[in-house]
């Protein structure tokens, strides 16, 4: 069966060795030495002034961020389920919430958002998905958070990477918190977060809020190449794997290049079959179409042709269903994905099969690699 949900992601052979050796204690100079190791690969990664590891799930890393960088009002975006969470904490938390709200297909726009930072001056953080992938949404973060922080750069933007990181370059200039989650494009098991900090975002947590989730605490011994408390050892040991590996495979601009050229292709491929992506700015972390008859192709990629894909979830639950572009997906495996959406609507009576997703999947996938042989 090839997985292909937007998470959790198919781990690598390569990382499930590396996490199969003994385990270690996390006290020890041993686990340190791959903590330091593991960090720097992060700081590459996510190019932000501090980087941290928190044993959660994305969850865990949203409130993290929340409670620590909002301390009065915090400004959401809500374009799905994840945008949703956002507020849901804020006010979990005691804090106030401002939420914009959309169709989990449509964008957040600079000059909404810029409005309600205006028309709110108690606004103190705002919290956004990069990449919402309730729908495969991609919002423009990086031009609102220069807008927002045009207008007050005391306000702390909170960008939710967790379908981003390791998917694209993110400028993070103006962002002064990004998050990610290792079951996505990091390719590893459910458990492990991690939060890319500014200086001001350094600056603005202080002494923490909290107390597991203080991310005071965190920093401090983070920076000693240890934890506040318990590490998820074996997860530190796969995310080090993940890392190097992807830096032997050609570095993380390869892979950025090698995503958005299957996502393209992929997206060229079901179109050229009749099918309506979702999203009105799709990410490139997933591939999502709305269909009439979603559930009964899921349904048939699954039983008949060995490919798990995701749903929808809420008003959108047997409406959409989302393909996974996240991680090190080998091609022929993604043209073996679209190739069965054609046969599955071939069962289902929409159009004879004449292998066009196929055909367009390659054409589109490999023209700027023939184009490089050329010159």
């Amino acid at each position: 069966m090839l997985l292909f949900t937007p998470g959790p992601t198919p781990v690598p052979e390569s990382v499930r060795l590396a996490m199969a050796t003994p385990t270690l204690h996390h006290r020890t100079p041993e686990f340190e030495a791959i903590f330091a190791e593991t960090r720097a690969l992060l700081f590459e990664l996510f190019a932000t002034d501090e980087v941290i590891m928190l044993a959660s799930s994305g969850t865990g890393a949203m409130e993290a961020a929340v409670t620590n960088l909002c301390h009065d009002t915090l400004l959401s975006v809500n374009s799905g389920k994840f945008g949703e969470r956002f507020g849901k904490i804020a006010l979990a938390s005691g804090l106030k919430n401002v939420e914009i709200k959309h169709e989990w297909n449509t964008p957040a726009t600079v000059d909404e958002v810029v409005e309600a930072v205006k028309a709110n001056p108690a606004i103190d953080a705002l919290a956004i998905q990069i990449s919402e992938s309730a729908g495969g949404l991609r919002h423009p973060v990086e031009e609102i958070a220069k807008a927002v922080k045009a207008i007050n750069p005391n306000i702390m933007i909170i960008a939710d990477g967790i379908t981003a990181m390791g998917v694209e370059r993110i400028n993070v200039e103006h962002i002064d918190c990004v998050l990610a989650g290792s079951q996505k494009a990091l390719m590893l098991p459910p458990g492990l977060a991690m939060l890319g900090l500014s200086n001001a975002a350094i600056e603005k947590i202080g002494a923490g809020k909290g107390y597991y989730l203080n991310l005071a605490s965190e920093i401090k011994k983070q920076k000693q190449n240890t934890t506040a408390y318990t590490a998820a050892t074996t997860l530190i040991i796969g995310l080090k794997a993940i890392l190097e590996e992807i830096k032997a495979k050609g570095g993380f601009g390869l892979l950025y290049c090698d995503t958005a050229r299957r996502a393209k292709a992929t997206r060229f491929a079901l179109e050229a079959l009749g099918l309506h992506s979702y999203p009105e700015v799709p990410a490139r972390s997933m591939t999502t179409i709305d269909d009439e008859n979603a559930k009964e192709i899921r349904d048939l990629l699954k039983t008949d042709f060995g490919v798990n894909v995701a749903g929808g979830q809420d008003h959108l639950k047997g409406k959409i269903f989302r393909i996974n572009q996240m991680g090190l997906i080998e091609t022929y495996e993604m043209v073996w994905v679209v190739n069965a959406v054609e046969l599955a609507l071939a069962k289902l009576g929409r159009r004879d099969f004449d292998g066009t997703a196929s055909r367009v999947f390659n054409e589109e996938y490999f023209k700027s690699t023939l184009k490089k042989e050329e010159k």
